[in-house]
């Protein structure tokens, strides 16, 4: 008895969610909060998708206010802001906890949460650092970056960390959305020059599964250079700890770029980078690190 008593209590303090959109990643969350236990209300706008989840326990709504009507912990998971828009626009958000992990910009997520405020509702916007194959496995390292009310996200913090982890970044809304970007723009320079040192060697006798361990070994190597640059910005001295000045590495690029043409690839990648290199020595910053480079891309 005493075992039966444990099982109901420990179902009963499992947060209720309510998650509208089963795309990929919408998906990966409810199969992950319903194998937690968690009692879900899920709605999508074309139903089949729901289907697979009713057969685990979901409760399917049949539409999205009924869906936000059934719980106070509603989470969104759509395809744009716009989305949100339209897909709670007969919504009554009047009380509930609203945690919106639709990508967005920094600004919309401010106006988001305005929006939810003037309707009733308390909210936390999410940048999700994770692909769906990542949910529910914690050794994965996913996570979500959240912003907004502190306080509901504390109140939520064991339901949210369930399908991955839970990294706040402050109480402005907009923040989650402006981690999630600046971390996305990283990966996709870090694409970008991969998919350059690949075309070099693609009309070669060059393995490029001999090349792959190599260049993500240089990468993981090059990575902490990031913490120098963090610590260029915050003390104003871009001359701190410098390796390989400015001055320098603008007197290697011709070598890049006529490799590039030697090769018959197109330097496009590399060489918007090379310019702002070459506009900060002008300026007069030949002994810094590159991080001038930054002050350069801001307006």
């Amino acid at each position: 008895m005493t075992t039966l008593i444990g099982m109901a209590q420990n179902t009963v303090e499992k947060t209720p969610v309510t998650l509208l959109g089963l795309g990929a990643m919408g998906a990966a969350l409810a199969r992950t909060w319903l194998a937690a236990g968690h009692p879900l209300t899920v709605w999508n706008r074309t139903p089949v998708r729901a289907e697979a989840l009713a057969a685990a326990g979901a409760r399917v709504a049949d539409s999205a206010a009924a869906a936000v009507a059934a719980n106070t912990l509603v989470v969104v998971c759509l395809l744009d802001d716009a989305s949100v828009d339209e897909v709670l626009a007969g919504a009554d958000l009047a009380d509930r906890d609203l945690v919106n992990l639709t990508t967005s910009t920094p600004a919309q997520a401010r106006a988001r949460a305005e929006w939810a405020r003037e309707r009733g509702a308390r909210y936390l916007d999410g940048g999700i650092m994770a692909v769906p194959p990542m949910v529910g496995v914690p050794e994965a390292g996913g996570y979500v970056f959240y912003s907004g009310s502190r306080e509901l996200l504390e109140r939520h913090r064991r339901t949210l960390g369930v399908p991955v982890g839970v990294t706040y970044v402050g109480e402005d809304a907009g923040f989650a959305a402006l981690h999630d970007v600046a971390l996305l723009s990283a990966m996709y320079g870090m694409f970008a020059g991969a998919a350059h040192a690949f075309a070099l060697i693609r009309k070669e006798d060059i393995d490029p599964a001999a090349l792959a361990p190599l260049l993500a070994d240089w990468l993981v190597a090059m990575a902490p250079a990031v913490h120098r640059t963090a610590g260029q910005l915050r003390s104003g001295d871009y001359t701190q700890g410098v390796v390989s000045n400015l001055a320098m590495q603008v007197a290697g690029t011709p070598t890049f770029l006529r490799t590039a043409e030697q090769q018959g690839v197109s330097p496009e990648l590399l060489h918007p980078y090379f310019q702002l290199m070459r506009r900060r020595l002008a300026e007069g910053g030949g002994e810094e690190d590159l991080t001038g480079v930054i002050d350069l891309l801001v307006r």
